[in-house]
């Protein structure tokens, strides 16, 4: 004769017809694992990168594909966004934690460096003429400044129905859900910065796709004042797959210092750095 108790039966199939069996069955969730997940803590991540200390993350999470993440960090942060697959399309927006008026300008960050194509040692400017992020590790080198995220409509033309839990959730879509989460409405929501799929300008001035660079890359972002992050993991606008490709996102992040001001930056760039170390020297009075 089985053993097994009737709360273990409730359980094992899911009966939640009483406040018992609906205590055991959400009990039971507890041990239960997903491919995509955050790993609370942080240092229970089974996919902590090697030249990282587990006790030092505080933030550690595999974003499924066609879903969202978003975070507040510290300044000095240092996120590592990871292509697992090589399909993967970080679309990623930042936010001045302590007054998140203040966002990622697009324009800005490509003005301010004279460069429209982001690697090691690129800063992510907000409207200010402040410096949110930097860039500061790279191994992917396929990242766009220019395109945003997939719209609703755009995502609907292509794919079919953007709903946000449907199967061909927007990055719109998936930016909107994240940001609520902070107070942020979708007019709050600037154009993203697109990370692990390029982009190239041609002489005629048309935007050509370039694609990934594989399994396995990742960027290294160090925040350089507190942050909101939110991500959308969607397909890139000018992707030329005509069904919805979009792998995991791995998230690892700890802590770390942020940038210093130097004499090897170039004028505008060093000028950035200062009116954000004045920024928050202020904030801290």
């Amino acid at each position: 004769m089985s053993t097994t108790s009737t709360e273990e039966r409730a359980r094992d199939l899911h009966v939640t017809d009483s406040v018992t069996n609906a205590r055991s069955d959400a009990r039971a969730q507890g041990t239960r694992t997903n491919p995509y997940m955050p790993y609370v803590p942080a240092n229970s991540s089974p996919y902590t990168p090697d030249d990282v200390d587990p006790d030092r993350l505080t933030w550690a999470e595999t974003v499924g594909p066609g879903s969202y993440t978003h975070k507040v960090v510290a300044r000095g942060t240092r996120i590592r966004l990871e292509d697992v697959d090589g399909t993967t399309c970080a679309h990623v927006l930042l936010f001045n934690a302590m007054e998140p008026w203040e966002r990622y300008n697009a324009a800005d960050s490509v003005k301010i460096p004279w460069q429209a194509y982001v690697t090691t040692g690129h800063p992510l400017l907000s409207g200010e003429g402040r410096v949110l992020a930097t860039v500061v590790e790279d191994s992917s080198a396929h990242h766009d400044t220019f395109c945003g995220t997939m719209t609703d409509t755009q995502t609907a033309r292509k794919y079919g129905d953007p709903a946000i839990h449907g199967i061909y959730p927007s990055g719109q879509g998936l930016f909107e859900q994240a940001g609520a989460k902070h107070g942020l409405a979708p007019r709050d929501l600037p154009p993203s910065i697109s990370f692990f799929k390029g982009t190239h300008v041609e002489t005629d001035g048309t935007i050509a796709f370039t694609g990934g660079a594989g399994e396995g890359t990742h960027v290294d972002l160090v925040a350089e004042m507190p942050l909101i992050i939110l991500i959308a993991n969607s397909p890139h606008p000018l992707a030329p797959e005509e069904s919805y490709v979009n792998g995991p996102l791995r998230v690892h992040a700890w802590r770390g210092e942020p940038t210093r001001p130097s004499e090897q930056m170039s004028p505008e760039n060093k000028r950035a750095y200062l009116n954000t170390v004045d920024y928050i020297e202020a904030r801290a009075l």
